[in-house]
């Protein structure tokens, strides 16, 4: 119920300063009525993940503890992410999630998130972001050519079997995003690790089948000749990769 109330008032547009807790191997959303947040501590159990809607623009943060495994994992949106924390502490394993959403065949794959990621204060063995692209759908798949009919034992003529279709292009994948991070000057360059790869191409579609001619059966004697086989389709071609990212590191 507490943590009912503190969504619900998260969701006011001038929300208060509020703490917020994610138990162990749990899943909570924060609220999407607000495009500005600000919470004086955020507390991320171990595999616990904190969901982050795409409606925030902005969320900041007084002190950020994320455990062993922990993320927040951000949704895919066209508007930019700032996330700032006056102080925060990452476990091993954990990781700030903004990847792109693959494709399908009613819309495009989606770019990573852009991020504007500044930490003021950082005690982590590894910074950990995740900002691919979201990986292209694949080409519909070619219709198999249908069968001819067959002819007579002796009279009539079989028809030829119909083409199979051509597999369609698979779609091309997504951007990676632009993240722009800001950590102290004396923490060490590797211990970041930023993923900004562009989505993986989608594949193509499989070429549909020929169909078969058509033949008599059941004939004991005479049979009129089959028909020819139809001709397969060709198959489509691959999408392309998508462009990786960008980084930029601004030392405080």
């Amino acid at each position: 119920m507490r943590k009912l109330m503190l969504l619900a008032a998260l969701a006011t547009p001038m929300a208060q300063a509020e703490s917020l807790d994610v138990a162990a191997h749990s899943m909570l959303r924060l609220a999407n009525k607000s495009a500005s947040v600000h919470l004086e501590h955020l507390r991320i159990a171990d595999s616990g993940t904190l969901l982050l809607p795409a409606t925030l623009t902005e969320l900041k943060i007084d002190r950020l503890e994320l455990g062993r495994d922990a993320r927040i994992a951000i949704a895919p949106a066209a508007d930019d992410l700032r996330i700032e924390a006056i102080s925060a502490y990452l476990a091993e394993g954990s990781e700030i999630s903004a990847p792109g959403a693959p494709g399908n065949f009613e819309r495009p794959a989606r770019p990573g998130r852009n991020l504007d990621l500044r930490l003021a204060a950082l005690e982590a063995e590894r910074l950990a972001i995740d900002a691919r692209g979201g990986a292209g759908a694949p080409g519909y798949v070619g219709l198999d050519g249908g069968n001819g009919t067959p002819g007579g034992c002796t009279w009539g003529q079989a028809s030829r079997g119909a083409n199979g279709d051509d597999g369609g292009n698979g779609h091309d994948g997504a951007a990676g995003g632009r993240v722009r991070l800001s950590v102290p000057q004396d923490f060490p360059p590797e211990r970041i690790s930023v993923r900004l790869e562009g989505g993986a191409p989608g594949k193509p579609g499989a070429a549909g089948k020929a169909g078969h001619g058509g033949a008599s059966k059941g004939c004991l004697v005479y049979s009129t000749d089959a028909g020819a086989n139809g001709r397969p389709g060709q198959p489509g071609q691959p999408g392309l990769a998508g462009a990786a990212g960008e980084l930029i590191i601004q030392r405080l």
